[in-house]
C-alpha cells in the first residue's frame, strides 16, 4: 500500500515537473519573442478617400458632369502610402525606434492617384463631348490624343500641372509621422517617447503580437497634444519586414 502511494506521488511530481519544464520552454521560446519587437514594421496610410474628394471637388466645376464620391473612390482603387517603424531592443522590453514615411511609396501612390484620376477624367470628358454633339471619336485613345493636342501634354501631366493636389504634401506627412526616440513595451502597452525638440511628445498604444503582425489597438491617453490622436485608426496592423 505504501509503495503504491509512493509511486502515485512520484508520478504526480514527475508530471508537475514535466509541465513546469514545458512552460519554461514556451516562455523562453515564444513569450520572450513576443516581448522582443526588434525589426522593421510597416503599415499603410489609406489615401483613397482624400484623393477622391480632392478630384471630385475639382471635377464639380465641369458643367453637365455628374459623379458621386463613391464612384470616384471606386475609380481611384486602393491608394496607400507606407510608413516604416524600426524597433531595436536594447534592454528588457525597451529600446530605440525610428519612424518615417517612405518617399518612394509616396511617389508611387501619387503617380497611381493621377493615373486613376486621368482615366476618370477621360471618361467624363468623353461624356461631355458626346452631350455637346461632338462627332469625333470619344474612346480612350481618341480623348487622350485630343487632350495632348489641346494642352501639349498627356492627361496625367496636365492634371499634375493644372489639376488639384490629390495627396497632402510629403513634407506634411513627414512632419506628422517621422521621428525617433526610445520605446518601452510593458503590460500590453507600447510607449514611444520622441527625441526632445520634436512636436510629437509621447505616444502610447495598446498592442499585441499575432504571428508576423504587430497589432496596435488604440492610443492610451498620455499626451492629449499628440498630433496622432485623430489620425490613427482604432486598429492598426503592422507587418514585419526586417529581422526577427
Amino acid at each position: 500500500m505504501k509503495r503504491r502511494v509512493k509511486n502515485t506521488l512520484f508520478t504526480i511530481l514527475l508530471l508537475t515537473l514535466t509541465a513546469s519544464v514545458v512552460l519554461l520552454i514556451y516562455l523562453n521560446l515564444f513569450a520572450s519573442g513576443d516581448r522582443n519587437l526588434t525589426g522593421e514594421w510597416r503599415w499603410e496610410l489609406d489615401m483613397t478617400k482624400e484623393a477622391a474628394a480632392s478630384a471630385l471637388c475639382w471635377l464639380q466645376d465641369m458643367e453637365a458632369v455628374t459623379v458621386s464620391l463613391e464612384e470616384m473612390e471606386s475609380c481611384m482603387g486602393e491608394l496607400t502610402i507606407q510608413v516604416s517603424l524600426a524597433l531595436e531592443q536594447t534592454a528588457h522590453s525597451e529600446g530605440n525606434f525610428r519612424c518615417n514615411v517612405l518617399p518612394e511609396s509616396y511617389d508611387a501612390c501619387n503617380q497611381a492617384a493621377y493615373e486613376a484620376f486621368a482615366a476618370a477624367f477621360r471618361e467624363l470628358l468623353a461624356e461631355r463631348l458626346r452631350m455637346a454633339g461632338y462627332e469625333g471619336g470619344t474612346d480612350e485613345t481618341a480623348v487622350e490624343a485630343l487632350v495632348t493636342e489641346t494642352f501639349g501634354m498627356s492627361t496625367v501631366s496636365y492634371l499634375m500641372a493644372c489639376g488639384p493636389a490629390l495627396l497632402p504634401p510629403l513634407e506634411e506627412l513627414q512632419a506628422q509621422y517621422d521621428g525617433s526616440g526610445v520605446y518601452e513595451a510593458a503590460e500590453g502597452v507600447l510607449t514611444r517617447e520622441y527625441d526632445a525638440g520634436l512636436p510629437m511628445g509621447t505616444r502610447a498604444e495598446s498592442y499585441f503580437r499575432e504571428g508576423a503582425s504587430l497589432i496596435l489597438t488604440g492610443e492610451v491617453s498620455l499626451d492629449s497634444l499628440s498630433p496622432f490622436s485623430d489620425d490613427y485608426p482604432v486598429i492598426f496592423t503592422l507587418e514585419r519586414t526586417g529581422n526577427e
